[in-house]
């Protein structure tokens, strides 16, 4: 697979065979864009979890003034971006100034689905106490040329608007 230059990202924006919604082309990196945190995390309520039941969980407002991440603390958060591509695989990682800070960004899912266009939903998990800010450029998107016949993604993640939550108590329903 190919990977796309910042320049080809950027004139696939244009001719509209990626979303990166919205597009700011001071974000753009070598062979990458820059997304921004959204200003809403969710939390799970219970700290004992069960990926089987529909998990309860508080919504909680970044204020202008930033909040601080707990260590050993889930965070739900989402983009600023709306992004994918019908053309492209998307995967996301975390800024590497963002890393070297202790911030990981997407605990176990960097790959998108070719189809999926919507915020996604970043998984935070700090080292150490951080505060973070709604609009910081917390990581980065690149775009994979696929090989082979292309399905698109129509799960039910698709067209998300802030941090969702897993769903996985819905594959134990059939």
């Amino acid at each position: 697979m190919m990977i796309l230059t910042g320049p080809q990202i950027q004139n696939e924006v244009r001719a509209s065979r990626i979303t990166l919604d919205p597009f700011d082309p001071a974000f753009l990196n070598p062979n990458s864009y820059n997304f921004r945190l959204g200003n809403r995390l969710l939390v799970y309520r219970k700290n004992e979890l069960d990926s089987s039941e529909d998990m309860a969980t508080d919504s909680i407002e970044i204020p202008a003034a930033g909040f601080v991440l707990e260590p050993s603390r889930l965070y739900l958060g989402h983009t600023v971006e709306i992004m994918g591509s019908e053309h492209y695989a998307p995967m996301i990682c975390g800024r590497s100034s963002i890393g070297r800070a202790g911030l990981f960004i997407n605990i176990t899912a960097p790959l998108g689905d070719i189809g999926f266009v919507g915020q996604w939903t970043l998984q935070l998990h700090s080292a150490q106490r951080l505060r973070v800010y709604p609009e910081l450029r917390i990581g980065q998107i690149f775009f994979w040329v696929p090989c082979g016949q292309i399905a698109l993604y129509s799960g039910k993640y698709q067209n998300a608007r802030g941090p969702r939550k897993s769903q996985s108590w819905k594959d134990f329903r059939g």
